[in-house]
């Protein structure tokens, strides 16, 4: 059964997406923790950072550098950057993202 990332990713669930490129969404998160609170999502439905294979090594950094560009479109001075791995580490869906929060 797909993730709730995945149906966004396929655009059966709406969401505000800030970002879109062929490895990723960025949406806004709809319970922030931060005045900006991004979700970066892959296209790509690994449950875990534990599950994640080598090949998955571009994609990861992927991530990151799309996390900086978007720091820097919004204008933040800095900013936090989290993954949540597995239900012991606060992960509530089991699609990776990594959250950007800030401001």
């Amino acid at each position: 059964m797909p993730s709730i990332f995945t149906k966004i990713v396929n655009r059966e669930i709406p969401a505000k997406i800030e970002h879109e490129d062929e490895f990723c969404i960025v949406i806004h998160d709809i319970h922030p923790k931060a005045p900006v609170h991004l979700l970066i999502v892959p296209k790509k439905e690994i449950p875990t950072i534990m599950e994640a294979a080598d090949e998955d090594q571009q994609l990861l950094g992927h991530l990151l550098l799309v996390a900086r560009n978007m720091g820097q479109k919004l204008g933040l001075e800095g900013y936090k950057l989290q993954f949540n791995v597995g239900s012991k580490g606060g992960q509530e869906i089991f699609h990776i993202l990594l959250h950007l929060m800030g401001g």
